[in-house]
């Protein structure tokens, strides 16, 4: 999403320290931290078999497809219409200590509005929670987004994060969300003062090529400060060559990056850790197991792992560091 819809940073923070990889508990260990987690997914992708065409798996390169990530999914290019396929993933998401999804929402009448309903059943059999990932679709206005977040309050959803809020004036949003009642609006923005005249009830970074955690503390300080929930992002690395063309990269370093932005999410009391993400694969964030192919690393050397272990390494991770989080709220 950071290459793909808003101008790219044209700086990558790249981590260098060694953190220790926490011990990750059982599946119930991880499931009692799992209201402080949530991790953004896209039901966004297609396939020809399923849905008449490709979507989001291919870019187009000197006028022949190539495949838009530099990985490969373990269970390969899947549609997010199949009803195992999201079964699979919500189950995942949940053994993995994540209480909540963020579903990538573009707007009634969108793929991803359209299959929200297969994503809820199969989340909420996993026990899972829902929250809304408002994008920036062509005709979102501060109004139009209040307008819908009323509309699917209505079916049931009641946390809302609003991707690149800071393009529309925070006088306007202001003015949007105040008739709002009975929801958590948290705006995608580093900027405190910022979110707090807009009338956002939180705040969250979602990019983890600038903000790679150390400006977390400060950040969450100041939000607590000014009475708004804070929702640092944290994940595994970024790299959006192929679907972008872009040349900016964070490194995932073995799982040194993702471990390092756990860390420093802790430290900061964040009041929720959303991680970028489980599935944008094009941009090169996902958790979700890949497999190693020729040209295509896979995540082999993650922790030291290797082949079948690799693949599943940065879910065993999240599972480990969601135990963390939980210890960490009882001090």
């Amino acid at each position: 999403m950071i290459g793909l819809r808003v101008s790219a940073f044209v700086t990558a923070a790249v981590c260098a320290a060694v953190v220790s990889f926490p011990a990750a508990g059982g599946q119930g260990d991880a499931r009692a931290g799992a209201d402080r987690v949530a991790i953004f997914y896209y039901p966004w992708y297609s396939t020809p078999l399923r849905d008449g065409r490709w979507a989001h798996w291919y870019v187009e390169h000197d006028g022949a497809p190539v495949l838009s990530t530099p990985y490969f999914p373990s269970r390969g290019l899947y549609s997010s219409s199949n009803a195992k396929i999201v079964a699979a993933q919500m189950r995942e998401i949940a053994a993995a200590g994540v209480g909540t999804i963020v579903v990538s929402w573009w707007g009634f009448g969108s793929p991803e509005a359209d299959r929200l309903p297969l994503v809820v059943q199969a989340a909420r059999r996993q026990g899972l929670s829902i929250a809304i990932h408002v994008e920036p679709y062509g005709e979102r206005t501060p109004a139009q987004a209040a307008e819908d977040i009323s509309r699917l309050q209505k079916e049931g959803f009641t946390d809302f994060y609003v991707y690149d809020a800071d393009r529309d004036p925070a006088p306007a949003w202001a003015e949007a969300l105040a008739p709002l009642e009975g929801v958590r609006v948290f705006g995608h923005t580093t900027l405190v003062g910022r979110a707090n005249a807009s009338g956002f009830d939180g705040l969250y970074t979602y990019d983890v090529v600038t903000w790679n955690g150390s400006l977390f503390r400060r950040l969450c300080t100041q939000a607590h400060n000014a009475g708004l929930l804070c929702a640092p992002s944290v994940g595994p690395g970024y790299d959006a060559r192929l679907a972008t063309r872009q040349e900016v990269v964070r490194p995932r370093l073995h799982g040194v990056t993702y471990d390092r932005m756990w860390k420093t999410a802790i430290r900061a009391d964040a009041d929720v850790v959303t991680i970028t993400s489980y599935n944008e694969w094009q941009e090169g964030t996902q958790i979700e197991p890949a497999r190693g192919q020729v040209g295509r690393p896979g995540y082999d050397g993650a922790w030291g792992k290797r082949g079948l272990a690799a693949q599943r390494a940065y879910l065993e991770a999240t599972a480990g560091w969601a135990t963390r989080l939980r210890a960490a709220a009882r001090q």
